[in-house]
Order: structure tokens, then C-alpha cells, then sequence
């Protein structure tokens, strides 16, 4: 069957031309550079084997014929697309060339509307903090986040703690930190003046749409890869889970704010990313590679 791979979260690049994403590698040329992102690969292929085993259990069983010693062995032939910007990556794509960049691939359309207490708001500056879906019951950096707070009065804090956290677990908070479980993410980004984000493509993409710097604190998965693309693009600050102290948040925040190259970045991406169309070029790849246009007029 004919297929495409479409990386909605970074794409995993394992020709070592980059640091592969579940590192905090920033983007370096050279030897040595390039030993370093191929030890980095052997690593992931091997934290990755349980995973592989079972992918090739099953291909054995259904009778395809896949070198697991090329870990590009099932990569789509006909087209790969990511959501992750040109201007946000790296300076070189994956050698292929079905590699296509698009942008972010959503519109803000089908969100869950979610209650929010926007009279709650006051109209101070506005620093969004979520720690995304799936590592959103991180009770003691959200509590970081809240005792923080208490030196920054100039802020209104939003925090979006999930369905793991009661927000009761962080106990009293200052009178400039609203807590809610869920937000309308879009919406409260365009108000927002920083985003205190886990590093999750999808927030940090709408940060960038949003023209909103980010502090950002990298957990799992590909975080440490788009964490690293923040520092590296200057749209923002990273800091490492363990240290999120209130004091390391204040300081990160304060940078932040205080430094004008970090909005004038973001500006620019989110120029950059305005300028482009995701899911337009997306469905355009799409079309091309499955003939699509060309059925449709056929059956017209």
C-alpha cells in the first residue's frame, strides 16, 4: 500500500547531519560534530530496541521484508513531511529527497472550547505556563511556578495544570496566578507576553504563531530536540527540569523579558511561519504523491 510519513512531532533524522531529536544537542559542523550525532543514533537505536523487536515480530508475521539495520529502511519512498518550520530547524534537512518541510499543521479549528475565566484576567502582561498533555501532573514545577510568581507581581501568571494535577495539590497561590485546568491554548497564547512550555513541538509552534517567547523545560521525547532549536534560534531560554527552583524561574523569566532580541526573533519565525501555509502545503505534497487532483477531475 502506497504511504507518506507526516512527523507531527520533530522529525528523527538518523543520517547524523543533525543531533537526532531526543537529545539537547544544538546544531554543530565539523568531525567531531558528526562522530557525536552518529553516537547519539546508536544510543537511541538501542534504548529503541524493544520497541524495534516488536515492529519486526510483526513484519515476519505478515511477510515484509524490511533491513532493520537501516534505520530508514521503512521510510515512505514517496513523500516525508514534517510540521516543524525551515527557519525553526537546524541548517541541514535529512538527505532526502522526498524530505519536505511544511509548518505548523493546525488552524486552531476542532479544539475542545474549554470554560475560562477570562474576567479573572487584568490586564497585565501575561505569562502562559503548560506542561502539554501527557507530563502535564508536575506538581513541583508548577508550585516552582507559583512561588516565582510572588517576586513578579508585574505578571499575571495562567497556569493550565491538566487532568493529573487537582489544582488544590499547589496549595495556596499569590493573587496574580489564575489556575485552571484546561485553556484555550491559541487564545490565551495571542494575550500572552511568554510561554513556560515543556518543549512540546505543537506548543512551541503556536508560541511562534502566537509571536510569544518561550522558557522552556524539556521532559521526554523529542522535547530536548525542540528545546534545543529554542536556544539555538534565540526565541527563547531553557531551563533543565531539575533545576526549575523559583529562583531559576524568576531569572529565566526576567531574561526573557528584558532582553528585546528574544521577541524580535520570534517575530521573525512568526513572519516566517505566517508567510506559510502548513497544512496547505501538506494537503499540496499529498495530492501530488497520491494523484489525487487528477482523480478528482477523473471522476468529475
Amino acid at each position: 500500500m502506497p504511504f507518506v510519513h507526516v512527523s507531527n512531532a520533530l522529525h528523527v533524522d538518523y543520517t547524523g547531519r543533525t543531533p537526532i531529536c531526543f537529545t539537547d544537542w544544538h546544531d554543530e559542523t565539523g568531525v567531531d560534530a558528526l562522530a557525536r550525532n552518529i553516537e547519539g543514533i546508536r544510543r537511541t537505536r538501542k534504548l529503541l530496541e524493544p520497541v524495534t523487536a516488536v515492529a519486526e515480530s510483526y513484519a515476519t508475521e505478515v511477510g515484509l521484508s524490511v533491513d532493520w539495520n537501516n534505520p530508514h529502511s521503512t521510510l515512505s519512498p514517496l513523500a516525508w513531511i514534517t510540521q516543524c518550520p525551515r527557519e525553526f530547524d537546524f541548517g541541514y534537512a535529512p538527505d532526502f529527497p522526498q524530505f519536505h518541510y511544511a509548518g505548523p499543521l493546525h488552524d486552531g479549528r476542532g479544539r475542545i472550547d474549554f470554560d475560562f475565566p477570562w474576567q479573572q484576567l487584568t490586564g497585565e502582561p501575561i505569562l502562559y505556563a503548560s506542561m502539554g498533555t501527557l507530563q502535564n501532573g508536575l506538581a513541583d514545577i508548577f508550585r516552582s511556578i507559583t512561588q516565582a510568581a510572588i517576586g513578579l507581581k508585574e505578571l499575571q501568571f495562567v497556569l493550565a495544570v491538566g487532568d493529573q494535577l487537582d489544582p488544590r495539590q499547589l496549595g495556596a497561590v499569590p493573587a496574580n496566578v489564575v489556575v485552571v485546568s484546561h485553556a484555550p491554548q491559541i487564545e490565551v497564547l495571542r494575550r500572552s507576553s511568554l510561554c513556560i512550555t515543556h518543549a512540546g513541538l505543537n506548543t512551541a509552534l503556536e508560541s511562534l504563531s502566537a509571536g510569544v517567547p518561550m522558557v522552556a523545560l524539556p521532559i521526554t521525547n523529542d522535547q530536548p530536540g525542540v528545546a534545543a532549536r529554542i536556544a539555538n534560534k534565540k526565541v527563547g531560554v531553557v531551563i533543565s527540569p531539575h533545576q526549575a527552583s523559583p529562583e531559576n524561574f524568576v531569572t529565566a523569566i526576567k531574561q526573557v523579558h528584558g532582553d528585546p532580541t528574544f521577541r524580535n526573533n520570534v517575530q521573525r519565525m512568526q513572519k516566517a511561519i505566517r508567510g506559510t501555509d502548513g497544512l496547505s502545503i501538506a494537503t499540496d505534497i499529498l495530492e501530488r504523491t497520491f494523484d489525487l487532483e487528477e482523480r478528482k477531475q477523473g471522476a468529475a
